[in-house]
């Protein structure tokens, strides 16, 4: 008598693969679904849609523009030199968190962009963010070009007259951007700078 062969037909295995690997699609599509998203200190500006671009010339005698640190985690402040605290305490911290971040240092940048022009040249930005980090950039324009990229970023600024000079009022937040360019998250006055590298560390490691 012809003895059944015990080896499966081909067709049917294939076809049990198929399905099996079908049924296992959903699952893996609901596990990636269930992958937690980053949690944030600062405020997520990931669905806005300004602050997607400025152009203005550097305290390094270059002219720049948001694309030049693609591949980079960017926080860019606005302020002036002659600001008694918040400008000096901003920036301090981003020194601080600059220190913080360790070998991952060299991907994040910060930007420094004047509010005040007419005092706040190339020559006083440089002299003035090296103080802090002199990895730090000082960003500038002229009168009109720097009300357009306030407006740009929803930045307020404004001069208050001080007897016989001015001094100027402005927003406190820094915006985060991730290394795509795109606006992540503000960071807002009172955090820590250890909260600060931590949420610009996941932006690096994202």
């Amino acid at each position: 008598m012809r003895q059944p062969s015990l080896a499966p037909r081909a067709p049917d295995a294939r076809r049990r693969t198929l399905t099996i690997a079908a049924c296992l699609l959903p699952l893996t599509s609901a596990l990636t679904a269930c992958k937690p998203s980053p949690t944030f200190h600062g405020i997520d500006l990931s669905l806005v849609s300004y602050a997607s671009d400025f152009a203005l010339q550097g305290s390094d005698g270059r002219p720049h523009r948001l694309a030049d640190f693609r591949g980079k985690v960017v926080m860019v402040f606005f302020g002036f030199t002659q600001c008694p605290d918040v400008c000096p305490t901003a920036l301090s911290r981003a020194a601080a968190v600059h220190q913080m971040l360790g070998e991952d240092a060299k991907d994040f940048q910060v930007l420094f962009v004047t509010i005040d022009p007419e005092r706040d040249t190339a020559p006083v930005l440089a002299a003035y963010t090296a103080a802090f980090d002199p990895s730090f950039l000082g960003l500038y324009s002229d009168l009109e070009g720097t009300a357009a990229v306030a407006k740009e970023f929803k930045v307020y600024y404004g001069k208050v007259p001080t007897g016989s000079s001015y001094t100027m009022d402005h927003s406190t937040l820094s915006t985060v951007f991730d290394r795509q360019g795109k606006a992540r998250l503000a960071i807002k006055h009172e955090m820590s700078a250890a909260d600060v590298a931590e949420d610009v560390r996941q932006l690096l490691h994202a």
